[in-house]
């Protein structure tokens, strides 16, 4: 039972970074350009694989952990809190993409903002990315670590 939790958890990090991508080129394209879109990867591939390979970490630990807790009956209240901390992540590293929406809605000062500081949202989604991952990292090792111990 344990490889097949494994398993599935793996499987759905690598579908929750892949998803992401998609949502990324999606969201860049719809906006901007197929042409915008590759220049935005060809510059920033390097944030933006790292993001997603981090949510799809944070995806596999998140199904993992909850594989885990629903075969022990154990309460899910910490699922909500990892959850909250993806989500987080992705709309830090993210939000740079309203620059692209806003001057429709007729906010430039705004958009001169994230624009300026796009790297630095990269940086705040990185940083909020780890720390999901290492919360989700402690969340596993703590309940692994305690149903070491009941049995």
């Amino acid at each position: 039972m344990g490889q097949k939790i494994m398993l599935s958890s793996v499987l759905k990090g690598f579908l929750g970074a892949s998803l992401l991508l998609i949502f990324y080129f999606s969201t860049v394209i719809l906006i901007s350009g197929w042409d915008f879109a590759q220049s935005q990867f060809s510059k920033y591939w390097y944030f933006v694989l790292i993001l997603s390979l981090g949510f799809g970490i944070q995806v596999g630990l998140y199904t993992y952990l909850k594989n885990s807790i629903s075969r022990k009956n154990i309460s899910a209240k910490v699922l909500a809190v990892s959850g909250s901390t993806s989500g987080a992540a992705m709309i830090t590293c993210c939000s740079h993409y309203l620059a692209n929406i806003l001057p429709i809605i007729g906010i430039s000062g705004f958009i001169t903002f994230v624009t300026q500081y796009q790297v630095q949202f990269f940086w705040v989604g990185l940083v909020l990315n780890f720390a999901g991952i290492a919360y989700m990292s402690n969340s596993v090792y703590l309940f692994s670590k305690r149903n070491l111990t009941n049995e």
